[in-house]
């Protein structure tokens, strides 16, 4: 597998195969899929892939029946390689942390987007306990849950663009903050995940599924 950042045909790559496969509870971008990587790598204990990999496909019921052994393969080594990528920069080098937000142009302008970005990283947050946050820790969360939940839509539809925009510069500090505090924890593990580029054929399979890799996507 790879090592470093993506790079933008290897993230289009993954774009497309995210929505090829998506459905109504997936992860649809790479920009969901960077936000909840981000949470599982800044949370208080280590989620198994098994787990995480299921969710971001919507439920075991959901996981792709892939067109071939090779797309699939390409699929999990690109995205452990960017959880690494992650990992990294939140443990080594928090400066070079950048979210990866979405764009959109309006009128010739454009605009981030970072719903899909706190949306997915809201989904990482539910797949971990992290009721022992610190209470005052507790707006770092909140200023990523407000764009990160339905809930929360009419509050942002209120603000003004400003109020707007400053809520938006407020996500990327907040990810540092939770991830340092989580860090903090005698509990907490921080090391890079990474998949092995052809698993045996009785091996879980790494789609997440449960199943053996020979009962599951090798054909």
């Amino acid at each position: 597998m790879n090592q470093g950042p993506l790079n933008e045909k290897e993230l289009e790559w993954l774009d497309d195969v995210l929505a090829k496969y998506g459905n109504d509870d997936s992860v649809l971008d790479v920009s969901e899929l960077d936000g909840m990587l981000t949470a599982l790598l800044s949370g208080p204990r280590e989620i198994e892939p098994a787990q995480w990999l299921t969710a971001l496909w919507g439920g075991e019921k959901q996981i792709p029946r892939w067109s071939s052994e090779r797309e699939m393969t390409r699929f999990m080594n690109l995205v452990f390689q960017h959880m690494n990528d992650i990992a990294d920069r939140l443990n080594d080098a928090p400066d070079q942390f950048e979210p990866l937000f979405g764009y959109r142009e309006e009128n010739d302008r454009e605009y981030v987007v970072v719903e899909d970005w706190c949306f997915g990283y809201m989904r990482g947050v539910a797949l971990d306990d992290w009721s022992t946050l610190a209470p005052e820790m507790q707006p770092a969360l909140d200023a990523i849950a407000l764009h990160g939940q339905q809930e929360h839509v009419q509050k942002l539809e209120r603000m003004t663009e400003q109020e707007y925009e400053q809520s938006q510069q407020a996500i990327r500090p907040a990810a540092l903050q939770l991830c340092q505090f989580w860090q903090a924890q005698p509990e907490l593990r921080q090391t890079p995940v990474t998949a092995e580029l052809k698993p045996g054929r009785n091996d879980p399979c790494p789609c997440g599924s449960g199943k053996k890799y020979k009962n599951c996507c090798l054909h």
